[in-house]
């Protein structure tokens, strides 16, 4: 069963064009003009139970818009959708208790109190009794290893403990589907790998449905085995991450190091491809990949070839490409 469905869902906002210079600002006294800006152009889209999906695309493409709408926070300008059977604009109560939204760029825990208190402060009012709120944290502030933390003043937190509570503070009361939106952005390398193993855990272990933006590839590729990729208020894929490479790297990389070099070495190597840097005996070449497997045989016959290392293309690269175009 789809625990999202979104149907030819659609956002358009008004934009106030001011004319230049006094003029102009005394003629918007009494008549204005308005600009409209399709921020998401009929998109439609499912998630199952227990989906982990990727949502991507560059800034201004309609990811965080849409993630809105899918929380109630937006009304759309057309289309329709639903989570857990309920119209989230409708903001019936039984929704708003069984999903969760965080922004990365947003805080929702109070910057003067301990972060204990602000939990706290959540757990009542989602009515959360206080045995199930002690042994949520607990569970939660350990796997996040801030147990220790819980004491401290939100504002004194570091940037990654105060994601880390924040994140907390939207699994409190175990939501059946969680909308993420950069949850790692402007992190250190460590606390990103943290939380994404925090929610490969909780993904596995609760089966939890998640709708993940993030512009840092490798939580894409280490969390979301399928991906939805939005540009301009249109969805132009969706299906697995691997066919994200079959579908827009049409080419593999081939490194080789060749136990002597020969003069006629580059010549033999344009013939499959296109050598894209080198050294000292030292070749990476790009070869489609159709042709990967003939242009080897033939450089192992022609070039005294020491070691031979056969690359995808980096996933973060081919996302770069699609984004470019």
């Amino acid at each position: 069963m789809a625990a999202i469905e979104v149907h030819q869902l659609s956002k358009v906002f008004r934009q106030y064009k001011k004319e230049p210079g006094l003029a102009g600002a005394i003629r918007g006294l009494w008549r204005r003009r308005y600009e409209s800006i399709p921020a998401v152009n009929e998109i439609r889209f499912a998630i199952e139970s227990g989906e982990f999906v990727g949502f991507l695309g560059p800034n201004g493409a309609g990811k965080t818009t849409t993630l809105k709408m899918l929380a109630g926070l937006l009304f759309p300008s057309s289309g329709s959708a639903r989570v857990l059977g309920f119209v989230p604009w409708e903001r019936a109560d039984a929704y708003r208790r069984q999903f969760s939204l965080l922004l990365g760029q947003k805080n929702q825990l109070w910057w003067d109190l301990p972060a204990r208190e602000s939990l706290e402060l959540n757990s009542k009012i989602y009515g959360l009794s206080p045995e199930v709120f002690a042994k949520t944290l607990d569970e939660l502030t350990a796997l996040l290893n801030v147990a220790d933390k819980l004491n401290v003043m939100v504002r004194e937190l570091s940037l990654g403990e105060r994601m880390k509570f924040e994140l907390i503070a939207a699994l409190l009361h175990r939501p059946q589907v969680l909308l993420l939106d950069e949850p790692t952005i402007g992190l250190d390398v460590i606390s990103q790998k943290v939380i994404r193993d925090f929610l490969k855990h909780h993904n596995a272990q609760h089966g939890t449905t998640i709708l993940l933006t993030s512009h840092y590839m490798a939580d894409i590729a280490e969390l979301c085995p399928r991906v939805i990729i939005i540009d301009h208020g249109r969805i132009f894929f969706d299906g697995q991450l691997t066919d994200v490479v079959d579908r827009f790297a049409d080419f593999k990389l081939v490194t080789i190091q060749l136990a002597a070099e020969q003069s006629t070495t580059e010549g033999k190597l344009l013939e499959y491809g296109e050598v894209v840097e080198n050294g000292p005996n030292w070749y990476k070449i790009k070869v489609k990949r159709e042709k990967v497997v003939s242009a080897c045989k033939a450089w192992l016959d022609l070039l005294p070839i020491q070691d031979l290392d056969i690359q995808e293309i980096p996933i973060e690269d081919v996302i770069r490409r699609i984004f470019a175009r």
